[in-house]
């Protein structure tokens, strides 16, 4: 079917942006394509890319009711619930591990107590299989004895601590990729009041001391089924010199915004310029929805926010097809989102890769096209002796000029 003329418009936080106007175009083949993401260039008269998996939504004007089904063709974000959940008999055994149960009970999700304090049955007959499996999997257990051996982290936090391993998400540039040892199953640990009571023992009472929280997992992105980073929040509330760091590709906040933070913690959401967020970032929030959600985290109480301190990590930056453009609409979205007094960091991360990062990652994503090739990047050697490859000195040169310009007119 043909129309003359129609508008497609997309829905981010409640308020519609970026109104495309179509001429004597199939409508169909038009909506397939947006959907997509291969709009070109010269098909209208301003860009729009609406993946699948954002939370963006096709709204047409009354003239097109007579085709409901447009609004639903694009799946909104929805959280991450997965196929199956183990408790190890440790874990049930902890109060909080108890009260994960019965959070995931409610969910209605379906639960597993295993017979061991081990984890089997996440390995298929592929690398592929095996992150498929895993990742549909959550696995509560305890913390190990190794855990409660705070590492620090600078230059982001004095130390690292962890809540959880494994991210919900499915970035095909994962950092995790090659970090963690087995399948990438998602484990949070049941005995968080006790990795809590440790961090007594690091926080120094003369001195500030910050801890981040999301080294090995998105916290936001579980905290429906653990309750883990509102506990944290709540605790670090009541620390006189202890300050909490988390971030986050989800914005599912509402359980956050009335917590007694004092000040103490740091609420950061990760962006990237649209190819990137919308081609690499399979899961997750739509960059849209990270922005407004940090906006709340950080406006007033009397506003209705949360009045937090945040951040915001753009990483890992990419030197993509005109990516002066996007990078220069990311900051736009930042500018319009961000547009009061708050207390914020950004943070600025370039790609780099392993080659076990590079291994493990093209085992998952066999079908990816990040760039990932030695020829094109130099190595930096780590103080142990191990490489990574990343973008040669000319490249990084560009970049940090690009941004240090835009944090000059947008940021100062």
């Amino acid at each position: 079917m043909r129309l003359g003329a129609y508008t497609v418009v997309r829905q981010e936080g409640g308020q519609l942006h970026r109104i495309v106007r179509f001429s004597n175009a199939d409508f169909w083949a038009e909506v397939r394509h947006l959907i997509k993401g291969d709009l070109n260039k010269n098909d209208v008269t301003s860009r729009i890319i609406v993946p699948n998996t954002q939370t963006d939504s096709l709204v047409m004007p009354a003239a097109s009711n007579e085709f409901p089904s447009v609004a639903s063709s694009v799946a909104s974000f929805r959280r991450w619930m997965p196929d199956r959940v183990l408790f190890t008999p440790a874990a049930l055994e902890e109060p909080w591990g108890q009260q994960i149960l019965a959070r995931v009970q409610r969910l209605n999700l379906p639960v597993e107590e295993l017979p061991r304090n081990r984890l089997t049955g996440l390995r298929g007959e592929t690398e592929r299989e095996t992150y498929d499996i895993a990742k549909r999997t959550l696995a509560v257990v305890t913390a190990p004895a190794s855990q409660f051996k705070l590492s620090p982290i600078p230059p982001s936090a004095d130390w690292q601590f962890h809540l959880a391993e494994g991210c919900p998400a499915h970035c095909q540039y994962c950092y995790l990729a090659g970090s963690l040892q087995g399948p990438p199953v998602i484990r949070v640990y049941a005995n968080l009041p006790q990795i809590l009571a440790n961090l007594g023992n690091y926080d120094q009472s003369s001195v500030p001391t910050s801890f981040e929280v999301s080294c090995y997992t998105d916290p936001l992105g579980i905290e429906h089924l653990t309750g883990s980073l509102a506990e944290c929040i709540r605790y670090f509330g009541t620390r006189e010199q202890g300050y909490l760091r988390w971030v986050s590709k989800f914005d599912a906040v509402d359980g956050l915004v009335d917590l007694p933070h004092n000040g103490h913690t740091r609420c950061r959401v990760s962006v990237n310029a649209a190819p990137i967020s919308q081609r690499m970032e399979g899961g997750t929030a739509s960059v849209a929805g990270r922005l407004q959600a940090l906006r709340r985290l950080a406006l007033p109480r009397e506003q209705g926010g949360g009045n937090y301190p945040i951040g915001l990590v753009i990483a890992p930056i990419m030197p993509i097809e005109d990516w002066e453009d996007h990078y220069e609409q990311l900051f736009d979205q930042i500018s319009e989102a961000l547009d009061f007094n708050c207390d914020l960091t950004f943070e600025l991360i370039s790609h780099r890769f392993t080659p076990g990062s590079k291994e493990v990652l093209q085992s998952w994503y066999p079908h990816s096209k990040l760039e990932m090739d030695e020829e094109k990047r130099i190595i930096k050697r780590n103080k142990f002796g191990g490489i990574k490859y990343v973008y040669d000195t000319n490249t990084m040169k560009q970049l940090r000029q690009f941004l240090s310009s835009r944090f000059g007119t947008d940021f100062r």
